[in-house]
């Protein structure tokens, strides 16, 4: 990815790149994007942007398997978060949903993979400690709780399901307070143009409509303007 498309996507909001998306296609119907409400640590932190590092976690109920398997796969868990080439996001489906407990994103996990140069977390599951969590890591999850029950690591690498959305390992993924999405690779090429084109088509509509003394004729005249830069 270029490094001008990756400063341009951590400044716009997840719905202008779904928007851009479309753009790049040429086509309206782009879904690889999370359904349902979801909630944001920090509303205000901007987007994350970066290759998925995924796992899956259970914590309603205590793990069958023997200590020292929970203990490999955990190890095994935070070198698969460690390491590998950035931008990258921890995405971790709780297979507990939609009855989730366990908040596995507290102010230990977030500092320590906010260590690791992780730019945030995207979940279906739990998080918790909020006002203690650390600056420029913002988790986008499914539920706030108190506890984090019998949380274990049960997959690491493997594809999992967000709201609807299913990512793959290594899949480049945006979020944030809106939910997330995964880019296609194949736009990748045309996004930032499109972007920069989305932006600036947008004016078109919105600096008449907000300038004073704005009325249907106004918005008839801006609104032709407008689709007319969209085809």
């Amino acid at each position: 990815m270029k490094p001008s498309l990756l400063n341009l996507l951590n400044k716009v909001d997840t719905p202008t790149v779904c928007n851009a998306i479309e753009v790049a296609e040429g086509k309206r119907g782009f879904n690889a994007f999370t359904r349902g409400t979801m909630l944001c640590s920090d509303p205000d932190a901007g987007a994350m942007v970066g290759y998925a590092r995924t796992a899956k976690i259970a914590a309603v109920n205590p793990p069958e398997e023997p200590p020292e398997v929970i203990r490999k796969r955990r190890m095994d868990y935070y070198r698969h978060m460690a390491l590998g080439t950035g931008p990258s996001i921890t995405v971790v489906e709780d297979l507990d949903f939609p009855h989730c407990i366990g908040a596995y994103w507290g102010e230990i996990n977030t500092t320590v993979h906010k260590g690791f140069g992780i730019n945030g977390a995207l979940t279906n599951g739990v998080m918790r400690d909020l006002g203690d969590l650390p600056e420029g890591f913002p988790v986008v999850a499914g539920s706030i709780g108190p506890s984090h029950g019998f949380v274990h690591v049960k997959e690491v690498g493997t594809p999992v399901s967000i709201f609807g959305l299913e990512i793959n390992d290594g899949d480049l993924v945006h979020a944030d307070r809106h939910g997330a999405l995964v880019i296609p690779p194949e736009v990748l090429g045309d996004l930032e143009q499109a972007i920069l084109k989305l932006l600036e088509t947008e004016k078109l509509i919105l600096e008449p409509a907000r300038k004073h003394g704005f009325d249907f004729d106004a918005f008839e005249e801006a609104w032709q303007a407008f689709e007319a830069a969209r085809t």
